[in-house]
């Protein structure tokens, strides 16, 4: 569905410049949920960037459905972290999710609609018409989760899209998310720090090296694994999820040592 072909991002000139990433190379199939993680400051977050039309690569390329990527195409939605930037103060949260759906040429009716059930399926059918400012935290990122599922998207891109939130309120949406991605079948980019959320989530997860980014290691996760549709916490207790929680996190502690 998605394809990543030596893809790198260099910023600034000469000396000075900072290579971001470096020749990175993926694909994505369609309904896949793929996690990628990494030490901090390996260039997730410009892979993503460079993945989604908003920023330009130095090298390389992405298509999607054989079509090169060059601006963000309408098929993609993307859910960042900081969802109070995200977020318009001004609109409640009916106008948020409805944001993306103005340019589309839909009746009112089928545009309530969605919204309707892109707001249900966080769990949040009781405050469509509060506003972001008489939300906690977990209920915004909600929000924001909400008003990139109404465009019914083909791929779904998010950057750490927990991690400004508490322990507690961060373990509701994983398994929330958990439990959207067996109902609504989206292929999903996922950007974490967590490498238990990257193995609850993922059905592959991509390690990547430290500066320049380049992938170290793709992971597989079994989808029929048995504890697959747990909670977390439960999840957390199975062999198969401690071992691959150890091999991910001994590939970046030795990218961290490296570094």
């Amino acid at each position: 569905m998605l394809e990543v072909s030596g893809l790198g991002k260099t910023y600034g000139e000469g000396e000075t410049a900072a290579h971001a990433i470096g020749d990175v190379s993926f694909a994505l199939a369609e309904r896949e949920f793929v996690c990628v993680v990494g030490p901090s400051g390996c260039g997730k977050t410009t892979l993503l960037k460079c993945m989604s039309g908003l920023l330009e690569p130095s090298r390389g390329q992405v298509v999607l459905r054989g079509r090169r990527i060059d601006g963000t195409p309408p098929e993609m939605a993307l859910v960042f972290q900081d969802y109070s930037r995200s977020l318009l103060p001004w609109l409640s949260v009916r106008g948020n999710v409805m944001l993306p759906l103005r340019h589309k040429k839909l009746d009112k009716a089928e545009s309530a609609r969605l919204v309707e059930e892109a707001v249900e399926a966080v769990g949040l059918s009781g405050f469509l018409d509060r506003y972001p400012w008489q939300l906690s935290g977990g209920m915004q990122q909600r929000v924001a989760i909400a008003r990139a599922l109404v465009v019914r998207p083909d791929i779904l891109l998010m950057d750490e899209p927990f991690g400004a939130l508490d322990a507690q309120t961060r373990t509701v949406l994983q398994e929330e998310v958990s439990r959207l991605r067996s109902v609504m079948n989206y292929t999903v980019m996922f950007i974490t720090h967590s490498v238990e959320e990257a193995v609850y989530l993922g059905d592959r997860v991509v390690v990547m090296s430290s500066r320049p980014g380049r992938i170290k290691r793709i992971i597989n996760i079994p989808r029929d694994a048995e504890w697959r549709g747990l909670e977390i916490e439960e999840a957390g207790n199975h062999s198969s999820f401690i071992d691959a929680k150890r091999e991910i996190w001994e590939l970046i502690r030795a990218e961290i040592v490296r570094q």
